[in-house]
C-alpha cells in the first residue's frame, strides 16, 4: 500500500444505506460481524477526528470509546455507537458525547446516562438554572430519557413546565437518563458526506458544551 492510499483509507467518507442494514442480520454472531466489519472502522475514523475537535473545544483531552457489546450472549444489539469522554478507561460514569446508529437513523447526543454517580447533582444544577439550561439547547434538537429507546421528543414546543418535569424525572428516577442532540434519518444524503457529517456532529456538540461543562463541575 502506498503512503497516499494509506492516508486515503483513514478519511471518513460517511455512512451508506447498506451500513444500516447490519441491523437486519439475524443472530448475534452475524450482526456483530456486520457491525465489526462495516460500522466500527467508520466509528474509528470519525471518532478520532471528533475526539481531536472536542479536545480543542472543551479544553480537556477527550478519548474515543467504541461499544463492543461484550456482555451480549444471545440477543443481537439493536443499536451501536461510539462515545467521547475525558476518561481514558470508560465513559458511562461521566457526561459524554455519542454518535451511533439504530436501523433507521443516526443519533448525536450529549449523554447523561443512569450510571452517572452524581446525576442527582447534575440534574439539580440544571433545575436551579432552568432558564439558562433551556436557552442553551437549540429548538431543532431532540430530548430522550432512555438511550435504549429509539424515540425522542422535539425540544421545540417544550414548555418550562415540560423541562422541569423531564429534569425532575432525570434527578429522581434511578434509570432515567438525559440525552440531548439530533437524529438524522438513515436515507439522508448528508450521511454520505463524511466532511459534512463531521461538521454537523462537531457543531452539535459545541452547542451543548455549556451543559457539558456545567455537569462536569458538579
Amino acid at each position: 500500500m502506498t503512503t497516499q492510499t494509506a492516508e486515503q483509507s483513514t478519511i471518513f467518507t460517511g455512512f451508506l444505506p447498506d451500513d444500516f442494514k447490519v441491523f437486519e442480520l439475524e443472530g448475534l454472531t452475524e450482526r456483530m460481524t456486520g457491525i465489526q466489519t462495516r460500522i466500527q472502522p467508520k466509528f474509528q475514523q470519525i471518532g478520532a477526528q471528533l475526539a481531536a475537535e472536542l479536545s480543542l473545544l472543551s479544553g480537556q483531552e477527550m478519548f474515543l470509546h467504541i461499544a463492543r457489546h461484550a456482555r451480549r450472549k444471545v440477543n443481537p444489539p439493536k443499536d451501536t455507537w461510539l462515545a467521547l469522554s475525558p476518561n481514558k478507561r470508560g465513559y458511562k460514569a461521566h457526561p459524554h458525547f455519542q454518535l451511533g446508529l439504530f436501523d433507521d437513523h443516526l443519533f448525536l447526543w450529549l449523554a447523561f446516562i443512569y450510571e452517572l454517580p452524581n446525576k442527582k447533582k447534575i440534574a439539580s444544577s440544571f433545575l436551579k438554572h432552568l432558564n439558562e439550561t433551556i436557552a442553551v439547547v437549540p429548538g431543532d434538537f431532540l430530548l430522550s430519557m432512555d438511550h435504549m429507546n429509539k424515540e425522542a421528543r422535539p425540544v421545540e414546543g417544550m414548555s418550562r413546565k415540560d423541562w422541569k418535569e423531564a429534569l425532575t424525572r432525570f434527578r429522581d428516577v434511578g434509570k432515567a437518563e438525559l440525552l440531548l442532540g439530533r437524529h438524522i434519518a438513515a436515507d439522508d444524503k448528508l450521511l454520505q458526506n463524511g466532511e459534512g457529517l463531521l461538521q454537523l456532529a462537531a457543531s452539535t456538540y459545541e452547542a451543548l458544551l455549556p451543559l457539558y461543562k456545567q455537569a462536569c463541575e458538579q
